[in-house]
């Protein structure tokens, strides 16, 4: 097995993944959000929030390190979502109040995830190994490196739909693990 196939099998767990958890949920609980305990000032994310935010990063920095332009501009969604966000915003940062605006339909959702995972293995599938060690990044000490980047969101992109599976789960809806 080559590390490119490992990778398109990571991000393709994402993109299944990710539809999953928000297959057949109503707005209402994609904007669902459990109630912090007493003297709590935090507020948990929404699952459609997360799942557009998974959405975003890989497609941001795929794209960046692909040289492509990202899916959410060239393909029209940020037109279809027509969110109250910059085009570039990717949700880091976001306040609350923000958080709040990232409304979407669920099979939007997933149109999104699953256009974004087809330019990412796009990508993967082209690139060798002496890839990997690109820098892509000098704002880190130390420099972050293609592979590095892609593991980082990788990893982003599951905390993110782990935090969605569960709180589909709080809502008593299952998911199917996949």
């Amino acid at each position: 097995m080559r590390f490119n196939d490992l990778l398109v099998d990571g991000f393709t767990r994402v993109v299944d993944q990710g539809e999953n958890i928000v297959d057949g949920l109503t707005a209402e609980q994609l904007a669902w959000t459990p109630a912090p305990p007493d003297g709590v000032r935090a507020v948990a994310n929404p699952i459609g929030w997360l799942v557009w935010h998974a959405a975003r990063v890989q497609d941001d920095h795929v794209a960046d390190v692909a040289g492509f332009p990202q899916v959410w501009t060239a393909q029209g969604f940020v037109e279809q979502f027509g969110l109250p966000l910059e085009p570039a915003d990717i949700g880091f940062g976001h306040t609350a109040e923000q958080v709040r605006t990232v409304v979407a339909e669920a099979p939007l959702l997933a149109q999104y995830l699953r256009a974004v995972h087809e330019q990412t293995v796009k990508y993967l599938v082209s690139i060798d190994d002496a890839d990997l060690d690109r820098i892509v990044d000098t704002r880190w000490d130390p420099p972050v490196t293609l592979g590095v980047r892609l593991v980082s969101v990788l990893n982003d992109d599951t905390q993110h739909l782990g935090q969605a599976a569960y709180l589909r789960g709080l809502q008593g809806v299952d998911v199917a693990l996949v």
